[in-house]
């Protein structure tokens, strides 16, 4: 696929859902476009993410605090607080299943949402809303099932790259305290170091944004700077 074929269409000005006061605009992918799968990778590359069936990325005039960030799996060497938290979950059951609408994970989205991020553009979270953010894919989109005994605490919604994965996004049980979200991110590190893709693409981080600073923890971390990608240690 030759990228400069493409066509991208920008949104209107909207408001920012990152930084209060500031406005947004946002690059798509024409989505009657079939992108393939080296496509969606080479996409990747340059920073774009996806979200149901949109490719995207932010396109700000004057703006350009939404940097992409990806791990290098290979170098990556989990802090003490990292591996406290993954001995508290390794005896949790991880399956990836095809993306599938049914109760169980749907309920477990409605209380992660309704507990974590009722201040969010996601809420009141509904069947129609879920289903097109998450369970409307790719061929490349998986589900990874975090099972403690029978009980599902956690779902990581994962596009399969050829270089790495792409976290989409996680979901949880929010009474569970043992940090599952940073746990999803550890499993994603360690399946990818074995299976050996590259990289762990997490998707933007925005300096002044509090809920993007947990990305910062999973280092070395790669930065997309003017096009290229720079390793911040």
């Amino acid at each position: 696929m030759q990228i400069e074929k493409l066509r991208f269409y920008a949104t209107p000005e909207h408001n920012c859902s990152y930084l209060p006061g500031q406005t947004a605009k946002t690059l798509f992918v024409d989505p009657d476009i079939d992108i393939d799968h080296t496509g969606y990778g080479l996409l990747s590359d340059l920073g774009f993410r996806r979200s149901g069936k949109h490719l995207y990325r932010p396109h700000c005039e004057q703006c350009s605090a939404c940097i992409s960030v990806r791990v290098p799996v290979e170098s990556f060497t989990p802090d003490k607080r990292q591996r406290r938290i993954a001995r508290k979950n390794d005896h949790l059951r991880a399956s990836i299943v095809l993306p599938a609408f049914n109760e169980e994970h749907y309920a477990l989205y409605v209380k992660y949402i309704e507990g974590k991020h009722a201040d969010g553009d996601m809420y009141p979270p509904s069947e129609a809303q879920y289903i097109s953010f998450l369970v409307e894919g790719r061929e490349d989109t998986r589900f990874v099932e975090f099972r403690d005994g029978d009980q599902l605490v956690a779902i990581a919604v994962v596009d399969f790259l050829d270089s790495g994965l792409s976290a989409v996004y996680t979901f949880y049980d929010p009474d569970n305290k043992n940090s599952l979200g940073v746990y999803a991110v550890l499993w994603q590190i360690a399946y990818a170091k074995q299976h050996f893709y590259s990289f762990i693409y997490l998707g933007y981080w925005i300096k002044d944004c509090r809920k993007m600073s947990y990305k910062l923890e999973y280092r070395p971390l790669q930065l997309l700077i003017n096009g290229q990608w720079v390793l911040c240690n």
